[in-house]
């Protein structure tokens, strides 16, 4: 399956092709959306999906996947090695009806660059690849890295505070009284706009940014400490059960192979 370089500013996928992308640091492809549910995978590097209702970010043993007809962008961290997989409409069917990120086990990811990967295989050889990556996405649970984008005006201020200085512990208390909200009104808020408590909610954004940020080449101790942990342990404690791996795991180099996959690949062609 040739991968050859495409207009990616179209707004469907008549001009995408099933394959490999490369993308640099923070590039961003324009908003879009495809007539096909797809699924992303990043092989190196790390992946946002951004919608209207928030943020799904993928690391490297994650898919994001994307149901047709909702209109996304893609955001790169780190060099970036973005695999894209089309599902007919009966595939499709047996995955969520919404955006998620899924689980890639290591036969799931294997299958996913073996059909991106250009090697010719035939039809039928790539329709059963397919149907193993959506068996074993489809089996494991959807994983807790979404954060959903707020709404409300008073909300979104709040948000932005904790956002600009993670390294800062605020509490609902403390974060009350700096946007001029009731503790009630905005322990509402967030259960209402992101289905999650305060606590929980930074505790997502702390993941994602620790996420990026190691994917740029920051230590343990740089990522732990500009995400507020109190210390390593801690900050292993709480990335762990939600990525699948330590963040020293996560930080090491792609095994070897994947720079000669990656050069199989072509520039996505965005802009940032």
């Amino acid at each position: 399956m040739p991968v050859s370089r495409h207009n990616l500013d179209a707004a469907d996928d008549e001009q995408w092709t099933e394959g490999a992308f490369r993308f640099a640091h923070a590039e961003t492809s324009p908003l879009h959306q495809h007539s096909r549910g797809h699924l992303v995978h990043a092989a190196t590097g790390v992946l946002s999906l951004l919608t209207e209702t928030g943020a799904w970010i993928a690391p490297a043993n994650r898919f994001a996947w994307v149901p047709a007809g909702f209109p996304h962008r893609h955001r790169a961290h780190g060099l970036t090695d973005m695999r894209i997989i089309y599902l007919d409409d009966d595939l499709a069917a047996e995955l969520p009806a919404a955006p998620a990120v899924l689980v890639a086990s290591p036969l799931a990811r294997e299958a996913a660059l073996a059909i991106t990967s250009g090697s010719g295989r035939s039809p039928e050889a790539l329709a059963h690849l397919r149907q193993v990556v959506v068996d074993e996405a489809s089996t494991a649970p959807e994983q807790p890295l979404h954060l959903p984008e707020p709404h409300d005006s008073r909300l979104r201020a709040a948000a932005r505070l904790v956002e600009h200085d993670l390294a800062t512990p605020v509490s609902l208390e403390q974060l009350a009284a700096r946007t001029h909200v009731g503790t009630r009104t905005l322990t509402r808020l967030f259960q209402d706009e992101t289905g999650m408590g305060y606590r929980q909610w930074r505790l997502q954004l702390r993941v994602h940014r620790a996420l990026v940020l190691l994917a740029n080449g920051a230590t343990v101790t740089e990522a732990a400490a500009a995400c507020g942990w109190a210390n390593t342990s801690q900050f292993i404690e709480q990335f762990t059960p939600l990525v699948g791996m330590t963040p020293g795991r996560y930080r090491r180099p792609a095994e070897p192979g994947t720079d000669h996959e990656l050069q199989n690949g072509t520039s996505s062609g965005y802009s940032t």
